[in-house]
């Protein structure tokens, strides 16, 4: 069974798909967030907004935005982010392997959460990363 959001045909049950591939749509929502957030702060030189928006998506600065929810994560959420934290990837040489297995958690976390639909839980806990 698939629905549509914007235009694209997805699984039903975002359990279904890879911790990878979570990450991968969560590393967009993610930056987004971010990017929404550095805007309404300031309407500023993109090239400010993009060097502010890196140091909040690195692996450093996502590893510590997950300590800031990770208490508040149901049993479900936090399977979803012990699946994408454990799956093995190549480590970028600026990041610690444990600092980016819990980034790629984190992120697994938002792509699973934007799938289920739930745009108030999503608005809550990116509210709280970023706040």
């Amino acid at each position: 069974m698939e629905k549509n959001i914007n235009g694209v045909d997805i699984l039903t049950e975002p359990k279904q798909y890879s911790p990878l591939v979570l990450a991968y749509i969560g590393d967009a929502v993610y930056e987004l967030y971010v990017r929404e957030m550095l805007v309404s702060k300031a309407n500023t030189q993109v090239d400010k907004l993009h060097k502010s928006a890196v140091s909040i998506v690195k692996a450093e600065t996502q590893c510590e935005a997950f300590r800031k929810i990770e208490e508040e994560l149901s049993e479900e959420e936090m399977a979803v982010f012990k699946r994408g934290r454990n799956t093995k990837s190549s480590v970028p040489k600026h990041a610690t392997v444990s600092e980016y297995r819990i980034a790629t958690g984190l992120e697994a976390l938002v792509g699973y959460v934007y799938l289920t639909g739930n745009k108030e839980r999503l608005d809550y806990l990116m509210n709280k990363i970023l706040s």
